[in-house]
């Protein structure tokens, strides 16, 4: 029995969005996820209070990074919150703009550290769904109920995706 529960997601059209945080350039095998938000929670306290309390985890893959799996294949990773207005962008943090696009968003219960759902997700859920992966930013919307590690956490698994082609077209 798994020890992650993942419903079907829900297709999402979501707008454009505009995060502000921190990012770090890494790789599966050299992952410095902890050290990015290490970086950026104390920072956090210099940006005004954002429209939302949560906090957004931010993936963005070279186009053709899905092709080939490579451990060592780069990416950049965020932390980062919802961007309030024109409020000026704090010391050691940018803008990250998320253009709109359709989302299959999975309801996510289990460990931040176990991978098995984004390697169900890519290898089981997307081959079977009709959808093939869109070039835009992957999220996680880290809520209330998101516990960092912890076996009974929440969060919402953002996949961007596109209807896929039909063979010849």
């Amino acid at each position: 029995m798994s020890s992650f529960s993942v419903l079907l997601p829900r297709l999402v059209e979501a707008p454009a969005r505009q995060l502000l945080g921190c990012s770090l350039v890494m790789s599966r095998a050299a992952d410095q996820t902890a050290l990015l938000w290490r970086t950026f929670m104390p920072l956090r306290r210099e940006i005004p209070p954002p429209a939302s309390p949560d906090l957004f985890s931010v993936t963005e893959y070279p186009p053709d990074y899905f092709a080939v799996y490579d451990g060592h294949a780069e990416f950049r990773k965020w932390a980062a919150v919802a961007a309030v207005g024109a409020a000026p962008v704090p010391l050691n943090m940018a803008l990250l703009m998320i253009p709109a696009g359709l989302y299959a968003v999975f309801d996510y219960r289990g460990s931040s550290l176990d991978a098995r759902v984004f390697q169900y997700i890519l290898s089981e859920w997307l081959p079977a769904s009709g959808f093939a992966l869109d070039d835009r930013p992957h999220l996680e919307i880290l809520g209330a109920g998101y516990r960092n590690a912890d076996p009974t956490s929440e969060e919402e698994i953002w996949i961007p995706v596109r209807p896929r082609q039909a063979p010849g077209h």
